[in-house]
């Protein structure tokens, strides 16, 4: 029997001719990162450990709460940057020079195809998109950095078989509205523990952007892997970037799978999903007609924060005003990004329309800052969860889109499909 994506680069990992769903093994990961070093100092010490498997494999960065919006954050900041230099750790990125951690793994090279990344922080399935096999950690990071290896059961495989081409962000359709699609149609438990792998004609009508949105919110369809294959985009993206030479991987003709299932891009629509779940997505027409008005608007986030995101907003905001009774926010996910927003004149045409331009950080997506939305207030955004709570106060109202939508609603003040302004 064949190997699907994820078998492959895990029977690399584990140092074995084959792994077998279910089974129980020890792989060894090419990088992993830390973010809030918070006690981490404290345990690796009770533990006996003094430095890190490889310091050139582990990335640290803060970017939940940066900058600190309290002395307790700072000191949390505080104890990284000790942390960093009592282990000896090479690559550290300080808050307000780099950015958010999932788009430093790829800009700076620390990723190649074929890689298994085991990484703190929910959205490290966002590496799948370079066809990477790349999972979530949390209570293992201390084992990790101490020995290079985790311990995992390996995941069953579902298959997506994209067909037909997306409209793509000319018609302000993109990889976001592929993964609202799929979960508001298979639900948020499809792919729980299992690996995804994105495959199909279509998938070369989606950008690396997008890619990169749907890789990153394979966890909210409960992914242990969402894996893209390796082509020509992947390449060109990471040219130049790659630390380690790549070692893509295809699956197999006779790979098993779980389950498969087939989506047509050819026609979709722009999706919005309703609060309180990723899950609860529909199509932007049926909210539309609604005219649900928001206080709050937000594009960015490690889910789309990137260059296509910012080119649609503009493309909208452009001699436009952002409704008075709505607030505007927009956060790149790197400082590379905000600075070609700069060149490009897309943060003056923002400014202009009335956005609060910040620096590259994760605050308003998680609620943690730099737009926490109050009792009863609205929000429409552009990042990967709307949990109750999730963006603030539990009694707030988070719905999730793409860029061009959030954009549309932040011009008319409710909730509108984007492509009123083609």
């Amino acid at each position: 029997m064949g190997a699907t994506m994820g078998e492959k680069i895990l029977a690399r990992a584990s140092g074995r001719p084959q792994v077998k769903p279910g089974e129980y093994i020890w792989a060894r990961v090419d990088g992993t990162a830390v973010i809030g070093a918070r006690n981490l100092r404290a345990r690796l010490r009770a533990l006996g450990i003094e430095r890190v498997w490889d310091p050139e494999r582990v990335y640290v960065t803060e970017d939940h709460l940066a900058p600190p919006p309290s002395v307790d954050a700072a000191n949390g900041a505080v104890e990284m940057r000790k942390f960093v230099k009592e282990f000896g750790i090479t690559h550290f990125f300080e808050w307000g020079r780099h950015g958010i951690l999932h788009e430093l793994f790829p800009h700076h090279g620390y990723v190649s195809p074929g890689d298994f990344i085991a990484s703190i922080d929910s959205h490290s399935t966002s590496y799948g998109c370079f066809n990477v096999a790349s999972c979530p950690i949390n209570e293992e990071l201390p084992l990790v950095l101490a020995t290079g290896e985790v311990w995992l059961r390996v995941p069953e495989s579902v298959r997506f078989i994209l067909t037909g081409r997306l409209p793509g962000p000319d018609q302000f359709v993109v990889g976001k509205d592929v993964i609202l699609h799929i979960a508001g149609t298979y639900g948020t438990d499809v792919a729980l523990y299992k690996s995804v792998e994105f495959v199909g004609p279509g998938v070369a009508s989606i950008s690396m952007a997008g890619r990169f949105s749907m890789a990153n919110m394979g966890i909210e369809i409960g992914a242990k892997f969402a894996i893209f294959p390796c082509d020509e985009q992947t390449l060109d993206y990471l040219k130049g970037k790659m630390r380690r030479e790549p070692r893509p991987v295809s699956p197999d003709p006779d790979a098993h799978y779980s389950a498969t299932y087939t989506v047509d891009l050819t026609h979709l629509p722009p999706y919005v999903a309703l609060p309180h779940d990723p899950g609860n997505s529909v199509p932007v027409v049926q909210v539309a007609r609604e005219r649900i008005k928001i206080d709050q608007a937000f594009i960015g986030s490690c889910t789309n924060g990137r260059m296509e995101d910012f080119r649609m907003a503009a493309r909208i905001l452009k001699g436009r005003q952002v409704h008075p009774d709505v607030r505007l926010i927009c956060t790149p996910a790197s400082q590379a990004i905000w600075k070609q927003c700069m060149e490009e004149g897309i943060w003056q045409v923002l400014a202009e329309a009335g956005a609060l331009i910040t620096s590259s950080t994760c605050g308003p997506c998680p609620g943690l800052h730099m737009g926490v939305l109050g009792d009863g207030e609205v929000c429409i955004s552009s990042s990967n969860r709307n949990f109750q709570g999730r963006m603030g106060s539990p009694k707030a109202f988070v719905y999730l889109a793409n860029p061009a939508t959030v954009a549309a609603s932040a011009v008319t003040g409710y909730i509108t499909d984007p492509r009123e302004f083609l």
